[in-house]
């Protein structure tokens, strides 16, 4: 398997499907970086030579492209300034709602975890 950015990718694939297993990296990003490097998207991970490889990693580097750690770092970075600022979005993310107008009356069960029953208990005898 090839390794980029501390990440395997698989050798069996076309470098294009492969490019995606970088976190940071899409479809069209996978793309854009093989055009860039002038490389063949058809072409099998594992039929890439050394030269072919380090292009791929320049390109990336080159354009800036936020990959892997960094990425995270950033998004991290983001959803803390949200919660400090004590805006809306914060709040939702520190409580572990829905952040972007969903409803919660029924549904978002993914982001609430599994059913809490609030109130009404069984009488006992």
């Amino acid at each position: 398997m090839a390794r980029l950015f501390g990440t395997e990718i698989p050798n069996e694939k076309r470098i294009e499907a492969s490019l995606p297993y970088i976190y940071g990296i899409g479809r069209s990003t996978s793309k854009r970086i093989l055009e860039q490097a002038g490389i063949n998207p058809d072409i099998r991970t594992g039929q890439l030579t050394d030269e072919q490889l380090t292009k791929i990693v320049q390109v990336i580097t080159t354009d800036g492209i936020l990959i892997e750690g960094d990425l995270r770092r950033e998004k991290q970075s983001i959803l803390k300034r949200l919660a400090s600022i004590n805006c809306y979005r914060g709040q939702r993310h520190r409580r572990g709602l829905p952040v972007r107008g969903q409803r919660t009356r029924t549904n978002a069960r993914t982001r609430k975890g599994k059913k809490k029953t609030v109130g009404a208990q069984a009488k006992k005898k």
